[in-house]
């Protein structure tokens, strides 16, 4: 990327622009204001660094009450690196479809994700790593990545995905679509009020509670931030999204704990396991692993999730949420 001699941030030796010089197609984007990925440099031997840029407030990825920057802006980070990679240094074509594998990401240093009077610029040192491939029509490929915020390494994180072209997609679609059954009564589903679960609007709630003992992720096709480009599958994000909503529920991050004294709890790390395309006409059914107890004074709890549709699992999670100390309020996220 050529460099515009402002803005510019030193990273191990090596220069990068936090100026937007990133195009939205390039990572799969459609409004520009969700494009996150700034910059980019190839250091040789499948390594690279990439620039990005975190908006101190948004649409949905907007800070906690504790003034700690949204964790899931890393994980789009990540995912956008991998597209991005994959177009601009691998020519894997845009026609090409992304089918995400497995997700991780790990906060190592949260104190880092405070938001500041001035935009958060992280850099991800990231590894590029190609598995079972056929190129040009299909690629399999991992991306790992190191995170530092202001020359301090914070975090990390990986994501693995395959790319095909659209006959291959077509294919793997109808393959993994469920059977075709009888239709489903609706059921009684409840909406959990926002603030319930981290969200300041009705629409950016994705989590629901059917009429038994299963929570369920609502698609919320059309919302301009999960569903920013039209798909025929619930995007990985989304899950996420619906995964960090429930766990943010069942951390008690809500009056109780606040009248209480203790801070409220961080998605400190998450990993999921992708197993089949998630449909956009059914529920999706979150059931939570027995064991889980909320994080607490300084310590942390482990959450495991299964995601089930018609009967066959679409994903699992484990998520590790800390009580971290609070900060100047910001909001009620």
């Amino acid at each position: 990327m050529p460099e515009r001699g402002i803005n510019i941030s030193e990273v191990s030796g090596h220069r990068l622009s936090h100026l937007q010089t990133v195009p939205r197609h390039m990572v799969h984007r459609a409004a520009v204001s969700e494009v996150f990925l700034t910059d980019a440099q190839a250091l040789g031997g499948d390594r690279f660094l990439v620039a990005a840029q975190w908006p101190r407030d948004h649409a949905l990825y907007y800070p906690d009450s504790d003034g700690f920057t949204d964790p899931l802006l890393f994980a789009e980070t990540i995912r956008q690196s991998m597209v991005y990679l994959a177009h601009a240094y691998y020519d894997i074509p845009l026609s090409h479809q992304f089918i995400g594998n497995g997700f991780h990401f790990e906060i190592t240093d949260p104190e880092m994700f405070r938001v500041t009077d001035v935009p958060l610029q992280p850099v991800l040192e990231a590894r590029w790593t190609e598995l079972d491939s056929r190129p040009p029509n299909r690629v399999s490929l991992r991306v790992d990545v190191e995170l530092t915020i202001a020359g301090r390494v914070c975090g990390r994180g990986s994501v693995s995905a395959i790319a095909v072209d659209a006959k291959r997609y077509g294919i793997l679609r109808r393959r993994g679509a469920p059977a075709v059954t009888q239709a489903q009564v609706p059921q009684q589903v409840t909406r959990i009020p926002a603030a319930c679960v981290g969200r300041l609007r009705e629409k950016d709630c994705v989590l629901e509670r059917g009429s038994g003992s299963d929570w369920q992720i609502r698609s919320a096709v059309g919302h301009a931030v999960l569903f920013d480009h039209p798909t025929d599958h619930v995007p990985m994000m989304v899950m996420l999204e619906g995964f960090r909503q429930l766990g943010h529920l069942l951390s008690r991050r809500s009056s109780v704990r606040a009248e209480a004294g203790e801070s409220a709890a961080f998605l400190a790390a998450a990993s999921i396991d992708c197993l089949a395309f998630g449909e956009l006409d059914a529920p999706i059914r979150l059931q939570v692993h027995d064991g889980y107890e909320p994080a607490s004074r300084g310590g942390a709890g482990e959450l495991r999730v299964d995601a089930v549709q018609s009967g066959r699992g679409v994903a699992t999670t484990t998520m590790v949420w800390a009580a971290l100390p609070a900060a100047e309020k910001l909001g009620v996220a």
